[in-house]
């Protein structure tokens, strides 16, 4: 109560200064709160209070069920006290919600997480959730979704025809197993809140939306601004941060407004967003060059052959006057507003403003790509915003929610039903007879066999056990208790063993971070020195990518690929432990520390231990297996300058004998990408060949792969690299260190080699092998040069390079990864040029 006064009291005092402020004035008709299997009512942080399921007039659910209650969990907040208790349902079994509003959206949210029973597997229970006839998960199972904290489903359901008044919510387990749930959330939405209408992607005339269709949120985003929780937000919403989604963060600048100063017009309320989110925005970064031509790119991975609702949020606060911020909005490289200007709609600045879209994605298109950049018109600043975005997936033309559910089966049912009605009399009593006599020849044929063998069990990979009791115990390599280590997947490290080897994650040791998190050097309880990769649980990369790098290094062992030391997924954490790499990545080396430059012959040994590594993975191994983010800094250096490949958490199986590609979602990371396999989605071993390429002009001209500080022609190196490469003056462009003392005839055959991996087609491009024998080539005639000190030889060298191309020194940006499926037809040139790092000054 003391928390709405205090909020009263804000609201009042702001419209006593800015006229144009609102306060939430809906008042939802239903708002039930329920915690599954709960016994007395549960006030949450935010002020809603869960009331337990058993006994509430509202709700009335199937007996067939039994309540599962955990520890209390001992946290600085309350509100994980809902997954104290949970409802489990051994079969079908249904929740009957009594709404006092009789029709209309609502919010419906679902909360679950498997606390352990002894009783009852619930990370392996596998179940269906149906809400008035939409399929809103199917064949659900947290040991497959790779999920360790709860998860919330949040959807918006249309109560119409029979269920009117009535919200039925139907759990149906699998084969066998169990459902369950932990809380339910129902709240009536605004009216007009979604609209009937949107613009769809690429731009026509405006569809329908029909009003039975159902949502599921997928992602809500507070652009540029911290982590909304529901005690700030009206209707209860969440409203993550967007830096995990920004393909480049450098792209993009933070910026903030008083959120009392967002005015509210006709049209827009706190119901559509609160003004939080319209007090922040990304707005382009200074990239300190004449004409920026970028875009901020966000990717927010979805399931494809559905429909999602794109709202965007725009509020002019970093403008002085009218008319002067103009820019451009895309979804999927296609055009969603052309020279757009808020201030044209609101006739004000800092005001709320948002705009719909409807995006279509098809098969095996499984990524919503969110750009925004200056307009092509002159006359305006070169600048963009966004302030936030809600991506909302729209259930199909089979009230189907869940991408999982067998579409197929039921198109082909539907469409053969009218046929088999018509033949079914005429052959019921041939097919018995026939089916009859099958059977009993079956019968008696399996009658003289031996006895029944047990099936045969298909598995993919196994799961990572996951040790969750005593800490401080220890599993050594030998050990019986290392299940991992007797399936060969390396070494369990207990956590307080990691934590002993890195003096509790001493910020001081950090060597680097990654997309996965921060890598620490440790030295064991035996002396060995490791780096410790810590799993972010923000980071976009997780249980995937840290399952794929203990399944691939485990199998894999050569002197050039870093080693796999043994990994700990204790306590919910992923920590992968590697050999100590003591040169660190390559990358360092050739630019941005003050580190001594590596000699010409260092480089291309350096290059052939990489290539030998390479043609290791796509050859020497039981399976072709592609590495998918090859690129300096995943090529790291011991004492010795010895390379070693690393970072396998992309990796992929290659095509097998009857295959020539392996068709999957685009990963990688920026200045690297294959081309033709961002536009195909077609992957092959020559993929890693174009990103070795890209790696070989960056160990020339010591330089990062993107550079957009640069002028236009030099952003892109392969692009520039080649440009100088067919004109045949690639010495022109090469690391001022290695004038004097790099053989001439060595730097063409290394040019060459650099060109056929950055070869347009997959098809024009060697293997890595072929690569291999040319670089050992480029070695060769460099060290017969330097053998020879006649005259005659020394004339090969070029001692000075008067067309001398400016470089900038500073290059410390890294390039965020590709983590899911971009569906383009672009080029090299349009992908690259629109997803640059400004942060070179």
């Amino acid at each position: 109560m003391a928390d709405s006064n205090c909020t009263h009291i804000i609201y009042f005092f702001c419209i006593l200064h800015v006229p144009y402020i609102v306060f939430a004035s809906f008042i939802p008709q239903d708002r039930f709160f329920i915690d599954c299997g709960g016994s007395e009512p549960l006030e949450l942080e935010d002020g809603r209070v869960f009331e337990p399921d058993c006994g509430n007039s509202h709700v009335s659910v199937s007996k067939n069920s039994v309540v599962v209650l955990s520890e209390p969990q001992v946290t600085a907040s309350n509100d994980l006290n809902l997954y104290n208790s949970a409802r489990v349902f051994g079969e079908t079994s249904v929740y009957n919600i009594v709404t006092k509003q009789s029709s209309g959206q609502h919010w419906l949210r679902l909360h679950f997480y498997p606390s352990e029973n002894p009783n009852y597997d619930l990370r392996s229970a596998t179940f269906s959730v149906v809400a008035n006839g939409i399929t809103l998960l199917h064949r659900f199972s947290f040991s497959n979704s790779g999920d360790i904290t709860p998860v919330l489903k949040e959807y918006v359901v249309n109560l119409t025809g029979k269920s009117s008044k009535n919200l039925v919510l139907k759990l149906s387990p699998w084969n066998g197993s169990v459902a369950f749930i932990n809380g339910i959330e129902v709240v009536s939405v605004p009216n007009k809140q979604f609209p009937s209408s949107a613009l769809p992607i690429p731009i026509e005339s405006e569809v329908e939306i029909p009003p039975n269709v159902a949502f599921e949120t997928v992602y809500r985003v507070n652009m540029g601004g911290p982590l909304i929780t529901p005690k700030n937000d009206s209707l209860w919403r969440t409203w993550e941060p967007d830096e995990p989604f920004l393909l480049n963060a450098a792209s993009a600048k933070s910026v903030a407004g008083n959120p009392s100063s967002v005015k509210y017009l006709s049209g827009v309320s706190v119901e559509i967003a609160p003004n939080w989110v319209y007090a922040t925005a990304q707005e382009m970064a200074d990239a300190n060059v004449t004409s920026q031509k970028f875009n901020i790119s966000w990717g927010f991975d979805v399931q494809d052959g559905f429909s999602y609702l794109i709202r965007m949020h725009f509020c002019d606060i970093v403008s002085t006057s009218l008319e002067s911020l103009v820019f451009n909005v895309y979804v999927n490289e296609e055009s969603a507003l052309d020279t757009f200007d808020i201030s044209s709609k609101t006739m004000v600045l800092s005001a709320a403003y948002y705009m719909d879209f409807v995006a279509n994605l098809p098969s095996r298109l499984e990524r919503i790509l969110v750009q925004v950049g200056p307009s092509n018109l002159g006359g305006f600043p070169s600048n963009a915003i966004l302030n936030g975005l809600e991506i909302m997936k729209i259930s199909n033309l089979i009230g189907s929610l869940d991408g999982n559910f067998p579409t197929d089966e039921i198109d082909s049912k539907s469409s053969s039903k009218k046929n088999w009605v018509v033949i079914a009399f005429t052959s019921a009593s041939v097919a018995l007879v026939v089916l009859v006599l099958i059977l009993a020849a079956l019968f008696f044929n399996l009658q003289r066999k031996n006895p029944k063998k047990p099936k045969r069990q298909f598995s993919s990979w196994l799961s990572i056990p996951t040790h969750l009791g005593i800490s401080d115990s220890k599993v050594s390599i030998g050990s019986s208790a290392s299940t991992a280590h007797s399936l060969g997947l390396g070494r369990i490290l207990a956590f307080s063993e990691i934590k002993e080897a890195t003096k509790n994650f001493d910020e001081g040791l950090v060597l680097g971070v990654g997309g996965f998190g921060k890598v620490y050097r440790g030295v064991l309880e035996n002396g060995t020195v490791v780096a410790v990769k810590r799993g972010n649980p923000r980071s976009q990369q997780g249980l995937t990518e840290f399952r794929t790098e203990i399944q691939m290094l485990s199998k894999l062992r050569h002197r050039h690929l870093v080693s796999l030391v043994g990994y700990c997924e204790e306590l919910n954490e992923m920590i992968l432990v590697y050999e100590f790499m003591a040169g660190g990545p390559l990358r360092k080396h050739l630019y941005g520390s003050d580190l001594p430059p590596l000699t010409w012959k260092q480089r291309l040994e350096i290059c052939i231990g990489a290539a030998k590594g390479l043609h290791y993975l796509h050859t020497g191994a039981a399976d072709i297996i592609i590495h998918r983010d090859v690129k300096t800094t995943n090529i790291l250096l011991d004492e010795n300058l010895t390379a070693k490949v690393a970072d396998f958490g992309l990796s992929k199986l290659g095509p097998t004998l009857d295959q020539t590609h392996v068709s999957t979602a685009v990963k990688g990371s920026f200045g690297y990408l294959d081309p033709e396999y961002y536009r195909r989605q077609q992957l092959t071993e020559k993929s890693d060949v174009y990103s070795f390429g890209v790696v070989l002009m960056e160990i020339i001209c010591a330089r990062p792969a993107i550079n957009p500080s640069l002028p236009r022609e030099q952003v892109n190196i392969a692009e520039w690299g080649m440009n100088w490469q067919k004109k045949g003056k690639l010495e022109k462009i090469i690391d001022p260190h290695l004038i004097g003392s790099i053989n001439l005839e060595s730097l063409r055959k290394f040019g060459e080699t650099a060109e056929k991996c950055l070869g347009e087609y997959g098809v024009e491009r060697p293997t890595m092998g072929d690569v291999l024998w040319n670089l050992e080539y480029a070695l060769q005639l460099q060290e017969a040069s330097i053998q020879a000190a006649s005259a005659e030889n020394s004339a090969n060298y070029f001692p000075d390079i008067p067309e001398w191309l400016p470089q900038n020194e500073n290059h410390s940006g890294e390039f965020a990864a590709i983590r899911s499926d971009q569906g383009s037809d672009a080029t090299s040139s349009a992908v690259f040029s629109q997803l640059m790092d400004p942060k070179g000054r």
